[in-house]
């Protein structure tokens, strides 16, 4: 059992570096269609990098998921080794990393309304004339297609079922 969660554990960390890999390789279009949305509606491209909206692997888009993905490689090795720590260590990840992929979810659902709220507090006129929507809808269309919500969807069912499979095995174990 214990080498089921460890191959759910590597599938996890592969998920998890998916995440930048596919912004590393498309974030510039993103950025570009984004950037036409915003000249579209008379706002200077300069508002993205002045609150911090990148649609690259930038930053906390890669430290974060690759921090994932190795701490998943490390349980994974642990409990293919059979090391006892392992299995300690995967009760301790395992729940933090399905927390972590919950509010990854909860922020790509709530992602309009969240940057729209942003936009608010900080009260510029300017921000709040944005249509965010189309700002993100043309951000989104620099993505490949089988990106959103393919690969998305796919990247969450791989980290929320594994992460249920590594711990009922651990338990198991």
């Amino acid at each position: 059992m214990i080498v089921l969660a460890a191959v759910m554990q590597v599938l996890i960390a592969l998920a998890f570096v998916s995440i930048p890999l596919v912004r590393h390789r498309y974030g510039t279009g993103a950025k570009q269609n984004a950037e036409a949305e915003l000249t579209r509606q008379g706002v200077p491209v300069t508002v993205l990098e002045e609150n911090k909206l990148s649609f690259d692997a930038s930053g906390h888009e890669t430290a974060a998921p690759v921090t994932v993905a190795v701490i998943m490689v490390i349980l994974a090795t642990l409990n293919l080794l059979g090391e006892p720590w392992g299995q300690t260590l995967t009760w301790i990840f395992q729940p933090l990393v399905l927390l972590g992929n919950a509010l990854i979810l909860y922020s790509q659902l709530t992602a309009v309304r969240s940057v729209e709220s942003a936009f608010a507090r900080k009260g510029d006129p300017m921000l709040q004339r944005i249509d965010v929507t189309a700002l993100l809808k043309a951000a989104e269309s620099g993505f490949p297609r089988w990106v959103l919500p393919t690969l998305q969807n796919i990247r969450h069912t791989v980290v929320f079922a594994g992460s249920a499979l590594a711990l009922i095995a651990a338990i198991i174990a």
